[in-house]
């Protein structure tokens, strides 16, 4: 199934043909990042695996979920911001159920460091149990 942000996410990287080029977009994106509040900077959202510090946060406004992030990684808060742009403001069952595929489209997978992939699985997995969390609650 295609998803509209996950299509525009895929475009938006095909205008690059080089991975510096890339990454200079993801650190422009890091600007666009829902910053974490800084109560929520604690090791209680602290995501485990990362090889950066990485916090992510969410909650539930009318049936949606909303995230928020940081890291203390310029590049890492680019990939927050397109986990959250890809993520963010589903019901939580749409994100649970939701198969991000642009991160293989754009290539991301291959051109980040083994540490940098892993964290950025254990980052899907975290929101994912977030709105598995906030499925139950509600």
């Amino acid at each position: 199934m295609t998803d509209q942000i996950q299509e525009e996410i895929i475009e938006e990287f095909s205008m690059f043909d080089d991975w510096l080029d890339k990454y200079d977009y993801l650190i422009s994106l890091s600007e666009s990042l829902p910053v974490i509040s800084s109560e929520h900077k604690t090791d209680e959202y602290i995501i485990e695996g990362c090889q950066s510090r990485v916090w992510v946060d969410a909650r539930l406004e009318g049936g949606k979920v909303y995230y928020s992030a940081d890291s203390d990684a310029i590049i890492i808060k680019g990939l927050l911001a397109l986990l959250i742009r890809a993520m963010g403001g589903r019901t939580p069952q749409e994100i649970v159920d939701t198969e991000l595929y642009f991160i293989d489209a754009i290539g991301l997978k291959e051109n980040l460091s083994p540490t940098r992939g892993n964290g950025l699985l254990a980052t899907i997995k975290q929101m994912r149990l977030y709105a598995l969390a906030l499925l139950k609650k509600n």
